[in-house]
């Protein structure tokens, strides 16, 4: 039965008409998509469909959306979310308007008048945090610490995340076929089934080659799960555990928590710090886009404070009686 899903603007309707998913402009963009992008998206998809009263994305007919629709969606998101957030599912919704468009389902007008919709200006403090050399080192003596395999495997997962600037994501899915010693290279598999070359040297390497000691040249994932009693247990680690076990060994090491993501940003900017050329840095990343690399940079706020103090202010601190 058809259900009518009053828009925003109090002027229109959509109507969700039942489709079979390779007819349904929102589940053949998400389709496309990497399995992280794929459930940011659709839970943008979600929200954009609540704003227009809809229960989720699959309840929205997307054909039927037009400019106006478009505008009034825009405007009601920026009341609620930070401009970052809101063009996150502005980028959603123009990638169910291309869909709609190449389903034959919109025409190249509409499509058009819909993605020509800008996106929502301002700027908020970058998430995350960089992690510094001090922390870094403390992380590392927690795991040589930990007699057991699991010491051995987690410094050597945290020295990947670092050096070699991977999401989590990447690491877990990573094969023990994927590492050329001879070359000193990781063959990473990104987003979008893009492939890249993490470059393990130094101490990565000799983390790696620890690591590798202890679970053998078995075919299969690279990193493996460790019980309670020590046990290794052949397969692949999950994303979730990989957060889990950062988060234990940086209390155990005293350190503000952090996240995975905050290795990768930290990677970016100790490469920029060091003087590596931006578009180096970007490949390194595996980024599409240059300017998503400048958003890693977390320099910026340190290189700010450092600036400030170069400032005198001739005040005399007072003897208080």
């Amino acid at each position: 039965m058809d259900t009518a899903i009053v828009m925003t603007t109090g002027a229109e309707l959509l109507i969700a008409r039942p489709l079979p998913a390779d007819q349904h402009p929102a589940a053949v963009y998400l389709v496309g998509l990497g399995g992280g992008s794929r459930r940011t998206m659709r839970h943008a998809l979600d929200t954009i469909a609540e704003t227009m009263g809809a229960p989720d994305a699959q309840a929205v007919d997307w054909a039927r959306l037009r400019y106006q629709h478009v505008a009034a969606i825009r405007a009601r998101l920026a009341e609620e979310y930070a401009p970052a957030t809101v063009n996150k599912m502005l980028s959603a919704l123009r990638g169910v308007a291309r869909a709609c468009w190449r389903l034959g389902q919109m025409t190249a007008e509409d499509y058009q008048r819909v993605a020509d919709v800008e996106g929502v200006r301002g700027e908020t403090l970058p998430r995350g945090r960089r992690i510094s050399a001090g922390e870094l080192r403390a992380l590392m003596q927690v795991c040589e610490a930990d007699p057991s395999p699991a010491g051995v495997r987690d410094a050597a997962m945290m020295a990947l995340l670092y050096a070699g600037g991977l999401r989590r994501a990447e690491l877990v899915t990573l094969d023990i076929e994927d590492l050329d010693p001879a070359e000193g290279a990781l063959r990473v598999k990104g987003k979008g089934n893009k492939e890249r070359l993490a470059y393990v040297g130094g101490g990565v390497r000799d983390a790696l080659e620890d690591w590798l000691a202890i679970r053998g040249n078995n075919s299969g994932a690279l990193f493996w799960a460790i019980d309670k009693g020590g046990n290794l247990h052949p397969g692949r680690l999950t994303t979730q555990a990989v957060y889990n076990l950062l988060g234990k060994r940086a209390k155990e090491a005293g350190v503000k928590p952090l996240s995975p993501h905050d290795f990768r940003r930290t990677f970016v900017s100790d490469l920029l710090d060091a003087g590596a050329d931006i578009a180096t840095v970007q490949k390194l990343a595996g980024h599409a886009n240059v300017t998503t690399t400048t958003r890693y940079d977390r320099r910026g706020e340190e290189t700010k404070r450092k600036a400030v103090e170069l400032l005198h202010v001739p005040y005399k601190r007072r003897r208080m009686l």
